[in-house]
Parts: C-alpha cells; sequence; structure tokens
C-alpha cells in the first residue's frame, strides 16, 4: 500500500430511534474510514476522550500501521483498559482497517485470513410477556428463517423482566433521562425458566438451536443450578449466567453442568477472560469490536481462544451501530474458531443513515466484496437525528437493594 498520512478525523453523533458514535478518518489520498464508538448510555464519554484525547495525535500518522497505533493509544496513554479507552481505540482501529482494505482495493475478511466460510450463522431475539406469547414469538422467527433464536420471556410475579419490550415496540431498553428503576426476584426466575425452555423444546423439537441470557443476575451456585435444570433442552448456549468480573466463580458451573456458557458482551480486555480461556471455564467470547480494542485487539484474543477450543459469539444488538456489525460479519467471515453472531435488525430510520453491505438469508448473514468494510453512513441524514441523552434501567431486588439489570 502506497504510504498515506492521516489529515483529519471527525466524530458523528445521531439518534435515528437510538444514540449512536461514529468516527470518520481521512487521508490525504481521499480515503477514509469509519469506526463505531458506540458505548450504550455512556455515549458522550467516548465522543470527548476521541475529540480531546485521541484525534489530536492520529493527525500526521500512516494509517496503514494499525498494530503501532492500537498499541500507542492502548499502552502510550498509561491509564489502560476500561470501557471509555477500549471504545475509543475500537473506533481508531476499525476506521484503520477500513481504510487499508479500501486502499488495497479488497474486503476487509482478506486482510485478516481470507474466508473461512461462505455465510455467518446469527440467532436473533424471541421474547414474549409470558409463557404462551413467547413461544408464538419462537414461532413467528422461526418462520422468518432463524435457526438460532435467543429465548427471553416475562415472569410470573415480576413486573419488568429483561429482554422483554414494553408494548409493541421493538426492544430498546436505554430511556430518556435518568435510569428507571425495576424490581428482581432470583427464585421466582429460578424457578419459571426451566419449565419455559420445556414448553418450547414441546412445541418446536430439537430443530433449533436455543439460547438464553440470564444477564449476569445469578451467584454461581444459583448459576450452577440453573445450568443443571437446563441440560435436557440442549440449549446452544447459556449467557452470562453470573457477573464474571471474578473469573473463578464459572468454576462452580463447569463442576455440576455440561451446558456450553457464553461470556463477555461487558468485557473489554483479553484480561478478563485469561482465567476463563485457559482453564476453559467458557465456550464461546461474547466482547464485540467495538467494546473490545477493535480488530487488532480481538484478533489477538480469537486466536488464543481456539487453541483452548472455545469459539467467538459477538453481541450484536442494536446497541451497537451497523458500522460494527458489518466489521463482525468480516470477522467472523476470517477467523476459524466463529461460533454464532448476535443481530437484531435494526429499524427502518437507522437504514436512512447507514449504508450496509450484508444481508440476511435464511438463518445466516452474507457480506458482499465491497473494499473495506462495506458500511457508510450519510451524515445529512445523519443531522436530522440528533443525539438525546439515554441510560440503561437499574434493578433493585424487592428489598430494595440495588442489583444487576
Amino acid at each position: 500500500m502506497e504510504k498515506m498520512k492521516i489529515t483529519e478525523a471527525r466524530v458523528i453523533v445521531c439518534s435515528p430511534g437510538r444514540n449512536f458514535v461514529t468516527l470518520k478518518i481521512f487521508t490525504d489520498q481521499g480515503i477514509y474510514g469509519l469506526g463505531d464508538a458506540t458505548l450504550n448510555g455512556r455515549e458522550k464519554a467516548v465522543v470527548t476522550y476521541l475529540e480531546e484525547y485521541c484525534i489530536p495525535a492520529l493527525l500526521g500518522r500512516d494509517p496503514g500501521n494499525t498494530e503501532d497505533i492500537w498499541h500507542y493509544f492502548y499502552s502510550g496513554v498509561y491509564w489502560k483498559r476500561g470501557a471509555i479507552t477500549m471504545t475509543a481505540i475500537a473506533a481508531i482501529d476499525m476506521a484503520l482497517w477500513d481504510i487499508k482494505a479500501k486502499a488495497l482495493n479488497t474486503p476487509l475478511y482478506n486482510l485478516l485470513g481470507g474466508k473461512s466460510r461462505d455465510r455467518v450463522m446469527v440467532y436473533t431475539h424471541a421474547y414474549g410477556k409470558h409463557l404462551m406469547e413467547t413461544i408464538e414469538k419462537v414461532g413467528q422467527e422461526k418462520e422468518r428463517g432463524y435457526c438460532a433464536i435467543r429465548i427471553q420471556s416475562g415472569i410470573p410475579g415480576i413486573d419488568h423482566t429483561y429482554g422483554v419490550t414494553e408494548g409493541n415496540k421493538p426492544y430498546e431498553p436505554a430511556q430518556r433521562g435518568i435510569p428507571r428503576e425495576y424490581s428482581w426476584d432470583t427464585a421466582k426466575y429460578l424457578n419459571f425458566i426451566p419449565g419455559l425452555f420445556a414448553e418450547v423444546r414441546k412445541a418446536f423439537g430439537e430443530e433449533i438451536h436455543l439460547l438464553h441470557d440470564v444477564h449476569h443476575r445469578c451467584t454461581p451456585v444459583e448459576a450452577a443450578r440453573l445450568a443443571k435444570e437446563l441440560e435436557p433442552y440442549h440449549l446452544f448456549w447459556l449467557e452470562d449466567p453470573v457477573s464474571a468480573e471474578l473469573q473463578e466463580g464459572l468454576r462452580l458451573i463447569r463442576k455440576h453442568s455440561v451446558i456450553p456458557i457464553a461470556i463477555g458482551e461487558v468485557f473489554n480486555s483479553v484480561y478478563d477472560y485469561t482465567t476463563l480461556i485457559t482453564e476453559q471455564l467458557i465456550d464461546y467470547i461474547r466482547m464485540p469490536l467495538v467494546h473490545g480494542g477493535g480488530i487488532t485487539h480481538l484478533l489477538k484474543v480469537a486466536a488464543m481462544a481456539s487453541v483452548y477450543h472455545i469459539q467467538t459469539g459477538f453481541h450484536g444488538a442494536t446497541d451497537l451501530s451497523p458500522v460494527n456489525m458489518a466489521a463482525a460479519l468480516h470477522f467472523d467471515t476470517a477467523i476459524h474458531n466463529f461460533g454464532l453472531q448476535e443481530y437484531m435488525p435494526y429499524p427502518d430510520l437507522v437504514q436512512e443513515v447507514f449504508r450496509t453491505n450484508y444481508r440476511f438469508e435464511k438463518g445466516y448473514m452474507v457480506i458482499d466484496d465491497t473494499p473495506g468494510i462495506g458500511a457508510d453512513i450519510d451524515e445529512e441524514a445523519a443531522q436530522k437525528y440528533p443525539y438525546s441523552a439515554a441510560c440503561l434501567p437499574v434493578n433493585r431486588k424487592t428489598d430494595g437493594t440495588l442489583f444487576y439489570w
């Protein structure tokens, strides 16, 4: 690649239905790259980090030096890791890989090893306010062609449950203003979920992959009980059964169950995973490109995981922009130890702002051979949807104790 220089970078913040942050890096050869910098509920913190500290240090650099630039913003600033820092680094890294692939006139996956597969299996979400509605929604997603479905349901005796929408609108937990507070009862949850999956299997048999997200709300012994009771229903994975900052907590689950475990959509570094990987305490890594330091870092994490028979299962909800989704699909296409990709279709408003090169086909996503990541942003359209602060909810136990949402 002919040597080029970064001449400008700017951050685009918009809210077509929800808030997105996009970094756009320009070069002296007329090539630009995009990176997703969205951190749900803390978007402006990443914007400030990029504008005040990162962009001034990017100008004049060769965008092809992705490894050196990654370490400059990780090791060079002394204050390592953290969601804000790693999301900013991810946006820079993603945009630089986009530039590099465009300059070489090739799709991004060719720079990551070429194609390991022709299509990427994805899972979607099915949820209902009660058991029967949830089963109905599973059937609808199956009819749409999905062969892997994450199932969440309202629970008797609990007013609001993670993963279940209020009303008939698409699921969007972030709300304008200060966080809403909800009430939680783990005992009711543990008593209900095994029966839910028994009914889903009774209705649909073994023909679809089933997943469930605990969303960090169990202790290790509670998670071990749940995993053991869900074993007969052959889940593809059980997601975030515990809050895994304490990596050793997964040992107890492994002692009592062989159910596959997916962990880490809130992680942002390989160091969040070292015990989980080397002791084979999990089966899928969930840390997405946008929160995990970008392509440069995730290539290393995925390579380490592959040695221990662990696959990827990247977070891909609509709180990440289509730029991240496109980059993730290139990554999924290229690496050998891909497992599954989360996918939630974006509302039409989002499609007005972002242009993408991927499509859904019978349970899989396919990307074309557009050079680079293949995603773009319409800045004029973005201006029609100004930023509006929104926060994720907060959970409390029935006695008022703050708890994991």
